[in-house]
């Protein structure tokens, strides 16, 4: 018996191993209104992309380690950068001054100045002192082993021809109107498309709408994806429905604050999105109403004060994905798109 009960626990070990090693996945941690995500390929490599804000205490670097820590892993093998605003990069040097960053990955030098975005860079520079550091462009692909990441936006520049199989004209570009022009780091965004076998997840950090529609009209480079995080925190200077129409994702998620992002008219140009099933949001949105939050269970932190709870999504090489809010433990499945 004693054999028996051994012999289904090493199974059981052997079984679920197996599963890790086949399994992408992403956690969406809450920094309130920034972003850290923390994606762990099947090899193990892991790509965290931001670090969220400096100072509360190293709540956002807390929060990051815990996730990095529920994911089993010692270290960030890869440290994004997606552009140079204080809810994005200025969390990274306070984590990697307690957890280990091996390489820092941006699109070279701050392209804003000025008091704010000098203290931003020479912190930056500190933490480089200690880690490698790669400089991407558009086309470039990011080293992460097990799955194929490949950057699609960087410093306002954009890939120079679609990828395989896409490149469709986008009808959608007729009937959106450019904004005005933005000069701020925010339009320098790195942009990425993460594919793993069948599965198709985007992030284009805080890029804005000019930028988006250059990317994306006259024609599609993209084609669809299963999952898009939402861009800029779901504010309406970013989210055209040039390119989320474009898109066609099957879940969408916020990493909203409370009171940062969600505005109504973004949220309604992913929810009116072909095809979308549904919104996950970090928050609750103030500034979205009832009308345009999702319901309860697909929301990750519903009031304050805010308990930093997390959305986990769990990919599969065939295209099939399960995302589950660490709140309430509620999980919803997807199957792989015909």
């Amino acid at each position: 018996m004693r054999t028996l009960l051994r012999l289904l626990a090493v199974v059981t070990l052997a079984c679920s191993a197996l599963w890790a090693a086949e399994t992408l996945r992403i956690y969406f941690v809450d920094v309130e209104g920034g972003q850290a995500t923390l994606i762990v390929s099947p090899s193990g490599q892991s790509l965290l992309v931001d670090g969220g804000w400096p100072g509360f205490n190293g709540r956002d670097a807390d929060r990051i380690i815990a996730a990095a820590k529920l994911a089993g892993i010692r270290q960030i093998d890869y440290a994004l950068v997606t552009h140079y605003d204080l809810d994005h990069v200025g969390g990274l040097p306070p984590l990697a001054e307690r957890f280990p960053v091996l390489t820092f990955i941006d699109h070279g030098s701050n392209t804003q100045t000025g008091k704010g975005a000098d203290a931003l860079s020479a912190a930056y520079q500190k933490a480089l002192e200690k880690a490698k550091r790669l400089t991407v462009k558009p086309g470039d692909k990011i080293p992460l082993a097990g799955v194929d990441i490949q950057v699609l936006v960087a410093r306002g520049q954009k890939i120079a021809a679609p990828l395989k199989g896409a490149g469709a004209p986008n009808p959608v570009c007729q009937t959106v109107s450019l904004q005005a022009a933005d000069k701020s780091e925010n339009a320098m965004s790195i942009g990425f498309l993460l594919t793993f076998g069948k599965f198709r997840f985007i992030d284009l950090g805080d890029l804005t709408w000019n930028k988006e529609m250059a990317l994306m009209c006259p024609n599609n480079p993209i084609g669809t994806v299963d999952v898009y995080l939402i861009t800029h925190h779901g504010m309406n200077i970013s989210n055209s429905p040039a390119i989320v129409h474009a898109l066609r994702p099957r879940v969408a998620i916020a990493n909203n604050g409370a009171k940062k992002g969600g505005s109504p008219e973004a949220w309604q140009a992913v929810r009116s999105s072909p095809g979308i099933e549904e919104v996950w949001q970090l928050h609750y949105s103030l500034t979205g109403g009832s009308q345009n939050n999702s319901s309860e269970q697909f929301i990750a932190n519903s009031g304050e004060p805010c308990q930093g709870h997390y959305i986990e999504l769990s990919a599969q090489s065939n295209g099939a994905f399960t995302v589950t809010n660490s709140r309430n433990s509620f999980a919803k499945s997807y199957q792989p798109r015909r």
